[in-house]
């Protein structure tokens, strides 16, 4: 305050003097306003989104009424000039390789027919279109097993112990004396004429059965199961009369049991 106060002409000396400093550069520019991070429009995007997905969803039955209808001819699966148009298309899942191992449809083997007594057993098998089979020579203790025997008939001579017919259709048996059983079992059209005597007939899962009694063999028991179109043959005044074995059955309860009996009608 108390020096000399400097003149205009001596403050532009100065600053033009060459002995003077140059003035400081300029500071640089300040930053740029950050980036804008759109978080709260992603944010409001995805919710309307999934609003959108959940509407669609509640219309229940009504989200199919958008979608366009294919008419036959432009099915593939109905119109095979469409395929031909493209290859088909594979699915990358799935192997088209055909495995070693999968099953063929082997053709029917034929098989030779058999009647042989084998230990205690008759074998009477896959006998086709034979009317002229004959076993003689039977004991007590021996059994016979017919199996898949087609349009043939069958003479047992003598006394057996028991007889089996198993998936045998058309087949026809004729044998003297059964001490034990004989079954019918899978079979088709069956006839059998009892000569002599047997206690007991058993018929399950058979379709069409004719048995013919002898007057020794009146008191047979015939049971059954599964089967249909069953009739048994009653020898009278030198004839034969057919009385069906009932197929359906009622059950009652009586109070302190049940109480079966057929229900239909058998005269």
């Amino acid at each position: 305050k108390q020096g000399p106060v400097a003149s205009p002409m001596s403050m532009r000396s100065i600053l033009t003097s060459g002995s003077c400093l140059s003035p400081p550069p300029p500071p640089p520019p300040p930053p740029g306003p950050p980036p804008i991070f759109d978080a709260e429009t992603a944010k409001e995007e995805g919710a309307a989104s999934r609003s959108a997905l959940f509407a669609q969803l509640n219309q229940g039955e009504a989200i199919t009424k958008g979608l366009r209808h294919v008419s036959d001819d432009q099915k593939t699966h109905k119109n095979p000039s469409l395929r031909a148009q493209g290859p088909p298309v594979r699915s990358p899942t799935k192997s088209h390789t055909p495995s070693p191992t999968s099953p063929k449809n082997s053709p029917q083997q034929n098989h030779a027919p058999v009647l042989e007594l084998e230990g205690k057993k008759w074998r009477v098998e896959y006998q086709e279109d034979k009317n002229d089979l004959v076993i003689n020579n039977t004991e007590l203790k021996q059994v016979a097993y017919i199996f898949k025997c087609n349009k043939s008939t069958l003479q047992i001579k003598g006394k057996i112990n028991s007889i089996t017919i198993d998936n045998c259709k058309k087949f026809g048996l004729v044998f003297d004396n059964v001490v034990g059983i004989v079954e019918v079992i899978n079979s088709r059209d069956i006839q059998i004429q009892v000569m002599g005597k047997v206690p007991t007939i058993s018929i399950n899962k058979t379709e069409g059965c004719h048995i013919y009694l002898s007057e020794e063999s009146l008191d047979c028991e015939i049971v059954s199961a599964k089967s249909s179109e069953m009739n048994i043959l009653i020898p009278q005044d030198g004839d034969y009369k057919e009385f069906p074995v009932p197929e359906q059955f009622k059950t009652a309860w009586d109070g302190s049991k049940l109480v079966t009996e057929p229900a239909e009608i058998v005269g």
